[in-house]
């Protein structure tokens, strides 16, 4: 496990905690519960970079999300909630 979310809860932005920056490229897929991919991120990140804000989520629907992450050979999934 690389990286973590601050709160599995999220208004208009999530806040992504790094393990291990390994200064290799961050992706991520923000999926809603049919599957259907809703917003997609990739950043570089340097060894010393360990927070990640993913931002402009504001307009999406209230509900149940899956967040799929990768990093090199990494890969992770996380469900998360939008609320209000």
């Amino acid at each position: 496990m690389f990286a973590k979310v601050k709160s599995s809860v999220f208004i208009d932005a999530l806040h992504l905690e790094l393990t291990a920056p390994n200064g290799q490229c961050v992706r991520g897929v923000l999926k809603d519960d049919t599957g259907m991919v809703c917003r997609t991120i990739e950043k570089n990140i340097s060894r010393d970079k360990r927070e990640i804000t993913w931002n402009g989520l504001n307009d999406l629907p209230y509900g149940q999300y899956t967040l799929e992450l990768s990093q090199g050979d990494d890969e992770m999934k996380m469900k998360l909630v939008k609320r209000v």
